[in-house]
């Protein structure tokens, strides 16, 4: 891997995709927050569907911290994993009422100290609500950063480290956003789309499909 091919990769990813943007539907860091949980496991799409509704029914952290478990798992049980994420997500809920006044903490020590989030959660909040540059490695970019030889380990956090180590820090956010809609749109699980891949050319993965 060398300083020059990584930065060849992302300016052909930018042309190709140049305004790149998270798929979960939200107005604000709280909505983020509940819309990244329930999207473990799950599609965008899907979760996009189940928070339609729900965050016409709860707008505030109070409201989630005071949901009738029963009722909340039925109301988001689309996205799988429901009995868990609706345990974590109450749980979160009553953490931010209790510890931080309802608001979203804006660093990553203490977004780690809530129910439910784990580094991915937390980078999607600090890179994408609360301007600070940030790598959140869902399925996609894991994928991708492997593809592409940005990344050789599986564990998702281990290759937050390793290409923050490659991606200069001032672009991490909006590389991050380019890698996953790469991953979206192109270099989808299940045979990519190779022969329409802009980086075809600087990518050398057993994977590819010609």
């Amino acid at each position: 891997m060398t300083e020059e091919r990584t930065k060849k990769i992302l300016s052909l990813l930018e042309k190709a995709y140049p305004d790149p943007k998270l798929m979960l539907r939200y107005k604000n860091p709280l909505e983020l927050l509940i819309a990244t949980i329930l999207a473990a496991q799950c599609t965008d799409e899907r979760v996009n569907k189940v928070t339609e509704n729900l965050f016409a029914k709860y707008k505030s952290a109070n409201d989630f911290a005071f949901a009738k478990q029963e009722v909340f798992e039925q109301e988001i049980r689309q996205t799988g994993f429901y009995k868990n994420k609706a345990k974590n997500i109450i749980a979160c809920a009553k953490e931010l009422v209790e510890r931080f006044h309802g608001t979203i903490p804006e660093t990553m020590e203490e977004l780690l100290t809530l129910s439910g989030v784990g580094r991915k959660t937390a980078n999607v909040l600090l890179g994408n609500v609360f301007g600070k540059q940030a790598i959140a490695v869902d399925t996609h970019v894991f994928r991708v950063a492997h593809r592409l030889d940005f990344a050789k380990s599986n564990n998702p956090d281990k290759v937050e480290i390793e290409l923050c180590e490659i991606i200069p820090e001032k672009k991490w956010t909006k590389s991050c956003l380019l890698l996953g809609t790469h991953g979206r749109q192109t270099c989808i699980a299940r045979k990519p789309l190779c022969d329409k891949c802009v980086v075809e050319k600087l990518c050398n993965s057993n994977d590819k499909i010609m």
